[in-house]
């Protein structure tokens, strides 16, 4: 096991990425805009999710390997520990990531639930994998959260933005009943 990158804040994240922070608890980062980036295993401490659009080799989470392929999405919790070890080669991501900080939920409707969310769980090793329409919503969801970052943050910031990424969740509580109703059905029709 090689060394476990640190990123207590989506500063931290922003400058091992190369991009500028526009809010110190929020970001949505388009990764096709990043520039080539090393392997690593990273600590991350806040909520993540990634958009993947392209296979950049296996992705450990945890202990074990996750379930997951381009145009997937990965969802990881304050705390865990994702990535794999640094080979010294440097690889060209594509898709989007959502970064949120703990602190910004604290007080908000938000922040009660996201313990139902299953999906930031370590025991949930499956990504998200989404049709092309799911995908658009996924995609206009993090545009929209993008919009509000790129103005002035007023009073309104933090509810307008909470309140977004609690629509995009949600979304993905649709997706992965669906999903696994499709697979259901898939194993049902397969074992007759």
């Amino acid at each position: 096991m090689g060394e476990i990158l640190k990123m207590n804040t989506i500063h931290d994240y922003h400058e091992f990425l190369g991009v500028k922070t526009l809010h110190p608890l929020v970001s949505v980062i388009d990764l096709s805009e990043v520039p080539p980036v090393r392997l690593a295993r990273k600590n991350f401490g806040f909520y993540t999710v990634f958009l993947k659009d392209v296979k950049c080799g296996d992705l450990r989470y945890g202990r074990k390997m996750y379930d997951y392929q381009e145009g997937t999405l990965v969802f990881i919790a304050p705390g865990q520990i994702v990535g794999d070890d640094d080979n010294g080669t440097r690889i060209q991501v594509k898709g989007w990531a959502l970064l949120f900080h703990p602190d910004l939920l604290l007080g908000t409707s938000l922040g009660r639930k996201m313990k139902d969310y299953s999906f930031f769980s370590y025991e949930a090793n499956e990504a998200l994998h989404m049709s092309d329409r799911e995908r658009e919503i996924v995609i206009n969801c993090f545009q929209e959260i993008r919009e509000e970052l790129e103005h002035a943050i007023d009073k309104h910031s933090r509810s307008i933005i909470t309140a977004n990424i609690e629509v995009f969740l949600n979304h993905c509580v649709r997706f992965y009943d669906r999903q696994f109703i499709t697979r259901k059905d898939v194993n049902n029709v397969s074992s007759i």
